[in-house]
């Protein structure tokens, strides 16, 4: 009951919906980046919503299976082959003992899902199974021969859907901001910049931020700002000037300011975002975090 990774890709982690209410502890929240398709894949194969899945990023990866099982590949559309033979994205897939699942790099979007019925099982650490990059808990990202154990599901096509429709990934990123709750640290200009310049993902871009390249935002208050705590989506703005984007494994607390917030529903799209996807941040009129 255990599978094998034979071609981890770029990076490879176990995700599941990661382990909230513990940033008090200076605990992110990790879990997947794209929750939507995490949750899509484990649709397929019959699992509950909050199931260890594997998140690969741009090149895919390849696994090898130890007993027959249901599986499912969602998020960034890629090739898939069972055996070395075309098989469906987005659909259940039944493997038998020993077969061999490759998801091949994107062709659209960043972070592609694999799901098996009954979940990847390693050992939970504070409630989640989720790999955090910043923290260090949950499982290693993965390397070439590791073994993980499944969970016990069922062997055969799962009830809950046979095939689902699924938005491509965006092509350029239009984000909705809630300003603060530091915009005021900010000349005026700086926040006309933010509203009307488009910005591009950076290459140095990861599961803790989304950096982006692009206007220098100018600051009206130069002294130092104390630690304070940092939320899913937080804009912050380090000394270059240039805006982060918090995602799943960011830091509890930092001591730069927050210039807005973009809303959780939204961040599902930054994680299919590439290097050199165009952004442009649009400003909720009267609503501010």
């Amino acid at each position: 009951m255990s599978l094998t990774m034979v071609r981890p890709g770029l990076l490879t982690t176990v995700q599941d919906l990661g382990r909230p209410g513990h940033a008090h502890l200076g605990v992110p929240r990790s879990g997947a980046l794209d929750p939507s398709a995490h949750r899509l894949a484990n649709l397929l194969v019959g699992n509950p919503e909050q199931a260890a899945t594997l998140e690969t990023t741009l090149l895919g990866c390849a696994v090898r299976v130890h007993r027959p099982v249901v599986a499912a590949v969602t998020g960034a559309p890629c090739a898939v082959r069972v055996d070395g033979r075309p098989a469906a994205w987005g659909a259940p897939l039944r493997l038998g003992a020993g077969a061999l699942l490759e998801a091949g790099a994107a062709t659209r979007g960043l972070r592609s899902y694999l799901a098996f019925a009954g979940g990847i099982g390693t050992e939970p650490v504070l409630g989640s199974r989720a790999t955090d990059l910043l923290s260090g808990l949950g499982p290693a990202p993965l390397a070439v021969e590791d073994v993980l154990p499944l969970g016990d599901g069922p062997t055969g096509p799962p009830p809950a859907a046979d095939v689902v429709p699924w938005a491509a990934p965006p092509e350029r990123l239009v984000l909705p901001l809630r300003l603060g709750p530091r915009e005021d640290w900010f000349t005026a200009a700086a926040l006309t910049t933010l509203a009307a310049s488009d910005y591009h993902v950076s290459p140095a871009s990861n599961r803790i931020g989304l950096r982006l390249a692009g206007p220098v935002l100018e600051r009206a208050v130069q002294r130092e700002l104390p630690s304070e705590g940092m939320v899913l989506g937080a804009v912050q703005v380090p000394p270059d000037g240039r805006p982060v984007v918090f995602l799943a494994d960011h830091p509890t607390t930092g001591g730069y300011p927050v210039i807005g917030v973009v809303p959780e529903g939204a961040l599902a799209a930054v994680a299919q975002a590439p290097p050199g996807t165009p952004v442009r941040f649009v400003p909720e009129a009267g609503r501010r975090w």
